[in-house]
């Protein structure tokens, strides 16, 4: 089988790792990443296309004889890249991984993702759904509330469109500047109240052809900016994979109450889905409810899912597009991983860019991806408030942890910023399971 040339669409720390992991096959010929960054350039070419520029896409494709299409982000899907290439005679006979407009919408508009667990029984929290000029009505429903109270913006906002909080007053002044359009925009004009489930967050990752599937390696990840998940929520600072309380019963539950009823609800509502499937899920005493759907891989989880899986991973993208995906099935490795996210200072917040990053060239054992970086004469500079994601692999959690943070202490920027705490509360976890099996 001749390798394949493959354009990958996206410019973060997934996209380098799914580059890096696309790397290994020997199906992999010419590797190209729209717009990439300064660590995709190492194993792929970049190429200065928008993610949204769908036309250019297809020219680019069209020129460079393309045999196979990997959307990494969710703005391009829930803009309707596939729906482009389905409908353009020039390059839809190229197999593309990622779900249409339609299926898109599972991450696009939580509203919708609500009602389709609803309506195919999927277990998840109680919710109502308000829109703009629905201030009053919203507020008199807070107020009946037990907090915390969750507050979700329906549209896309970067992966920090959801507010906690256990005071009623700031529910109600957050969902009014939601409501009203100030914050998050166009995003936060629809809003979900949720019931707020106690539990232990992870996520799992599906890939799916619409009709088979295979379940990746399981990830928890670190949204909050401070150490002890302190402070405001941010794309992610770190990742663990895989999950010490998401064991063999557990993953049961999750493939039978929500993997299977969702590949079924798109099958029954005409949804021809080819693609990945983030299933955001709460633990709740040992049951899975599910928090949300993203349409992609997570970021920074990922970076800790690739390197635990041993397929060739350009083999399982091109099953998903074109619909084989039945012939295969996932080996893991059996290490643990452990990704920590490098930042800019300020981020979440305002964040300088421009910052020469250091000790890239330092030998490691960990396994570097980059995320904001660009090359700047001569010099890998940052563009982003996320820049790096370090991984550390290892037989278990603590040499996970002791080879990434290693490679973090190689690296620096001005105003670097890392959390120090990333897979400690696994640690404890995994010894008070302990604990509790031989008590």
């Amino acid at each position: 089988m001749k390798p394949l040339n493959i354009l990958l669409i996206g410019k973060g720390g997934r996209e380098h790792a799914l580059a890096w992991k696309m790397r290994q096959s020997q199906r992999c010929g010419n590797l190209y990443v729209a717009p990439g960054n300064a660590g995709t350039a190492s194993v792929a070419q970049n190429v200065s296309i928008a993610v949204d520029d769908f036309t250019s896409m297809g020219v680019f494709c069209r020129q460079n004889d393309i045999e196979l299409v990997v959307v990494g982000p969710e703005l391009p899907l829930v803009k309707g890249v596939r729906d482009f290439f389905q409908n353009d005679p020039q390059v839809m006979h190229i197999p593309i991984v990622g779900p249409g407009k339609t299926g898109a919408q599972l991450e696009g508009s939580k509203d919708f993702s609500k009602q389709f667990m609803l309506r195919h029984g999927i277990p998840t929290a109680k919710a109502k759904t308000f829109h703009a000029g629905e201030t009053k009505e919203a507020a008199a429903y807070i107020n009946q509330c037990q907090p915390p109270v969750v507050l979700k913006a329906d549209g896309l906002a970067a992966g920090k469109g959801v507010i906690i909080t256990n005071n009623k007053e700031e529910a109600t002044r957050e969902i009014t500047a939601m409501l009203s359009g100030g914050k998050f925009g166009e995003a936060g004009r629809k809003v979900l109240i949720e019931e707020f489930l106690n539990g232990i967050e992870l996520s799992v990752f599906v890939l799916t052809d619409g009709k088979s599937y295979v379940v990746l390696p399981e990830a928890k990840d670190y949204k909050r900016i401070g150490d002890g998940d302190t402070g405001p929520n941010t794309g992610g600072m770190g990742a663990v994979s895989p999950v010490v309380f998401a064991d063999e019963a557990f993953m049961r539950k999750v493939e039978e109450q929500v993997v299977k009823p969702t590949i079924n609800g798109l099958q029954q509502e005409g949804i021809d889905y080819r693609g990945f499937i983030f299933i955001g899920l709460m633990n709740v005493d040992g049951n899975p409810y599910v928090i949300e759907y993203n349409v992609r891989m997570g970021d920074p989880e990922t970076q800790a899912v690739m390197p635990r899986i041993k397929n060739d991973l350009v083999e399982l993208l091109l099953a998903t597009a074109t619909a084989t995906l039945k012939n295969h099935s996932i080996e893991k490795d059996s290490r643990s991983a452990v990704s920590v996210v490098m930042a800019s200072g300020g981020y979440p917040g305002d964040f300088e860019k421009g910052k020469v990053i250091y000790g890239l060239t330092e030998p490691t054992e960990a396994i570097i991806f980059h995320a904001g970086t660009t090359s700047n004469q001569g010099n890998v500079v940052t563009t982003g408030g996320r820049v790096l994601a370090v991984t550390g692999l290892g037989a278990d959690v603590t040499t996970a942890r002791q080879k990434a943070y290693a490679g973090v202490a190689r690296l620096n920027w001005d105003g670097v910023y890392f959390r120090k705490d990333i897979g400690l509360d696994l640690l404890t976890l995994r010894k008070k399971l302990s604990d509790e099996y031989t008590g």
